[in-house]
């Protein structure tokens, strides 16, 4: 995992459908070749997490079931 702190040019950011109704807690993430890129869909001018797409893969099942 690695951290930027400037915002990603050009990709598709999507929100999870499980977000809150007011927006005010929510990450979006948004695929990137072998990378998932997340970022705080409040401040998605700032910083970009980097995810392995294996450890992204890891960590959504961990989470769905």
């Amino acid at each position: 995992m690695s951290a930027s702190p400037q915002p990603a040019p050009g990709v598709a950011w999507f929100k999870s459908s499980y977000s809150g109704g007011g927006t005010t807690e929510c990450v979006e993430c948004a695929p990137a070749g072998h990378r998932t890129l997340i970022r705080d869909s409040k401040r998605g001018d700032e910083a970009v997490i980097t995810v392995g797409i294996d450890a992204w893969r890891s960590f959504v099942g961990s989470v769905a079931g």
